[in-house]
């Protein structure tokens, strides 16, 4: 390193006092530099980017991720600008880097922080040979809406999942040690309720009130920035009519003010630029304006900071403090990544990626994320001893880069093994396993080759039919208005139906479809999202009884598109549908007089109930839950509550359980929802065997944003559940009491 001004700061002084002494060095020009971010997608050093770095003008690229490429700009920053100040290198590591991990909703359906941990874990190291020492995950917005494309790279809807997820890969992320190799900085996004957007359309307002973003959207991102994030992302959206990269109460007032956060916040790609399109500013010097004063620290890919901010200081118009605020933030997590000591990376790092522990961490990961969602009169599992011929059918059978999943730049499709791959490995010689592709993709038409499907089928003691939807067909930008399966995949179903073979679904996807019309076509239904590089390996091990599926849904299925949203922490309302209050819209006879039929809240041809409901989930296990207790009925606020249940695997297999927690607060002084998750533990219970599952619940933890917006827990009755999914009816009742 040449005599830069970073160089000659005394390492032994606190990062605060670094932070101060090389903000005092730079201009004004330096600082908006450090605030910049650029795009470098080519494999070089163009002359131009170059140029730029020696001047200082950047703070950060993103998308380089050949290390030798990255090695040269963190040179250029370090030897040949005036300040000597690292680059941050952020990229987009979602699910994996070249080995890739189920896609996070699919994470989410392992219940498991431990493998959500490891697989960012792996991913963090993996990206880290290369240079990235960011990466622009986790997405931790709730997700109510299937149609959203992006719900795929969210951990669904549930606020207390979402958080211990979140958390989980957080800390894979980022490792004990921030500085150490191997850790990447995490980004928190999209900060916040993007996940609410209107019909499930990418980049639509989102309507939702303080009460609401509070109890809900917000919560995840507090607990994120607790576990230490470094950095935060703002939502492309709006938020009651405030775009979020100019939304000062998001950025200050909450995030700030309220959290104490003193890591930095990112804009997504192009957002300040676009509070002109939203209507918020009238150019982009107002933009840059709005987004500096809310607290927008670093610009992704678009220049208004870089066009504007040092003619807005310069009128006065901006604090130069607040450009100040924004560099001491970016710089503080520079020093934190220990990126002025060690600015490069060792070329010598290969064997880290795709290694057997790499492998390993993704196949653990698929295998717990398929979640069964149907297995009548024991289809599943398949016997090999019992089979001599099995059909394996349809678009996503083998479809290695299909199985991958959204937001994959750099897994390899010829690492991935395929189910039909897997499927052949498993079995060997001993069972003839005929593939049928029967359909070019999942969004397929034509359906000439139904016929040859058929006949491999009817010739065939089984069908496994491999369906569901393309990656491409979710993540950003990539919403759906229609969530049945695409083309004609269920014309296939019924096809093979027709056959009187057994039929089994695979389905892998981005997002929960709407099954209602092939759920009573077949007869299992193992639903893998997309499983990532050992998807082929884990779904063959649950089909064949290896391992007994062991997932739990952390969406709700609805029956119908136009359910949607439906999740299972609802309010309850003033009129709650029943049972006995829905009415069918084929039981209404003709001519009927107009009555408010139940005066309940359901849909005439839906009723009021989802397909699957969240949490959801079989075992080739029996699992069965009795005796719910609480300890003591009463609880002095500010103590804990113990409850237990019984839980028995009455099978004759062993098999893994996610035991579920839910409560209810009766009354309070804003609505509550008719159940929240509030624990859950994954058990490994022996053929046979029963134990006690225990939960301690402090009431800290039943605490809600009220009418004033300030967090508290109210004394009152609460009713508890303990069991396998959201809608289990084992309940018991305790109170909560202030005496003080």
């Amino acid at each position: 390193m040449n005599a830069s001004v970073a160089s000659m700061i005394d390492e032994n002084s606190s990062v605060e006092q670094r932070v101060a002494a090389l903000l005092r060095e730079m201009t004004l020009d330096e600082k908006i530099g450090q605030m910049s971010q650029l795009n470098a997608s080519e494999n070089y050093v163009p002359q131009h980017l170059g140029d730029e770095l020696r001047a200082g003008h950047v703070g950060s690229v993103l998308n380089a991720v050949e290390v030798g490429t990255v090695n040269e700009l963190q040179r250029i920053a370090v030897e040949e600008s005036r300040l000597g100040i690292p680059l941050l290198v952020g990229r987009d590591v979602i699910h994996g880097f070249q080995t890739i991990m189920p896609i996070p909703l699919g994470q989410a359906a392992t219940w498991n922080p431990d493998v959500v941990r490891q697989g960012a874990r792996v991913s963090a190291h993996e990206a880290a040979t290369t240079g990235v020492n960011w990466t622009f995950a986790p997405m931790i917005d709730i997700s109510r809406d299937a149609r959203w494309g992006r719900i795929a790279e969210s951990l669904g809807e549930d606020v207390y999942l979402t958080n211990k997820l979140a958390v989980a890969m957080v800390e894979g992320f980022q490792g004990d040690d921030l500085s150490a190799n191997g850790s990447i900085a995490s980004c928190a996004k999209h900060f916040a309720a993007y996940g609410a957007a209107e019909s499930g359309r990418d980049y639509a307002t989102t309507n939702v009130s303080e009460n609401e973003l509070r109890n809900v959207y917000l919560r995840p991102f507090k607990a994120a920035v607790e576990a230490g994030v470094t950095t935060l992302m703002t939502s492309f959206s709006d938020i009651d009519g405030v775009p979020a990269s100019g939304n000062e109460f998001l950025l200050r007032d909450v995030l700030r003010d309220e959290w104490n956060f003193d890591g930095f916040v990112v804009s997504d790609w192009d957002s300040i630029r676009h509070l002109q399109v939203h209507g918020l500013t009238a150019n982009e010097k107002g933009s840059a304006l709005q987004a500096a004063v809310a607290g927008v620290d670093m610009e992704m890919a678009s220049s208004t900071y870089r066009d504007n901010l040092a003619g807005l200081v310069e009128s006065g118009q901006l604090d130069v403090r607040i450009v100040d605020d924004a560099v001491a933030n970016i710089l503080r997590t520079k020093f934190r990544l220990g990126l002025f000591e060690n600015p490069y990376t060792a070329l010598d790092q290969n064997n880290i990626v795709g290694n057997a522990h790499a492998l390993q961490t993704a196949k653990k990961a698929a295998l717990q994320s398929v979640v069964m969602l149907k297995n009548e009169n024991g289809a599943l599992p398949l016997v090999t001893e019992e089979l001599s011929t099995v059909a394996v059918i349809g678009p996503l059978a083998d479809a290695p880069h299909e199985q991958l999943g959204t937001w994959i730049f750099d897994g390899s499709a010829e690492q991935s093994v395929t189910p039909m791959h897997a499927i052949h490995s498993l079995v060997g010689h001993d069972i003839d396993v005929r593939y049928v592709r029967a359909m070019e993709n999942s969004r397929g038409r034509a359906n000439e080759a139904f016929d040859e499907a058929v006949a491999v089928a009817q010739d065939s003691d089984v069908a496994i039919l491999f369906l569901g939807e393309e990656s491409i067909l979710s993540g950003e930008a990539h919403s759906r208005a229609d969530i049945n399966l695409p083309g004609d995949q269920a014309e296939l179903v019924r096809r093979i139906r027709a056959t009187g073979k057994p039929v089994i679904a695979v389905i892998l996807a981005g997002r929960p479809l709407t099954l209602t019309n092939i759920v009573d076509e077949v007869d299992a239904i193992l639903f893998a999202w997309h499983p990532g590089t050992m998807g082929g390996p884990a779904i063959a091990d649950l089909l064949f009884g290896v391992v007994s599926p062991s997932g739990k849904l952390p969406a709700t299925f609805p029956r119908m598109v136009g359910q949607i949203p439906i999740y299972y922490n609802q309010k309850n309302t003033g009129k709650p549908p029943t049972p006995e209050t829905v009415v069918h819209i084929d039981d209404i006879d003709t001519h009927a007089p107009q009555t408010s039929l139940g005066m309940t809240a359901f849909h005439l041809d839906a009723g009021y109930t989802p397909l699957f409901p969240f949490g959801f989930g079989l075992s080739y296990a029996k699992f069965h839950y009795e005796n719910l207790r609480v300890a003591e009925q009463e609880t002095q606020l500010g103590e804990t509550i113990t409850i237990n249940a019984e839980l028995s695997n009455r099978g004759s297999v062993v098999g893994e359980e996610v035991a579920q927690l839910y409560v209810r607060d009766l009354v309070g002084n804003v609505t509550r929802p008719v159940r929240e998750l509030k624990g859950f533990q994954r058990l490994r219970l022996e053929p046979g065997e029963t134990v006690t599952v225990e939960f301690v619940l402090h009431t800290d933890e039943l605490a809600f944003y009220g009418r004033n917006m300030q967090l508290m827990t109210e004394p009152g009755d609460f009713h508890v559940w303990i069991g396998g999914s959201s809608d289990t009816h084992l309940r018991t009742e305790f109170r909560i009491v202030d005496n003080h």
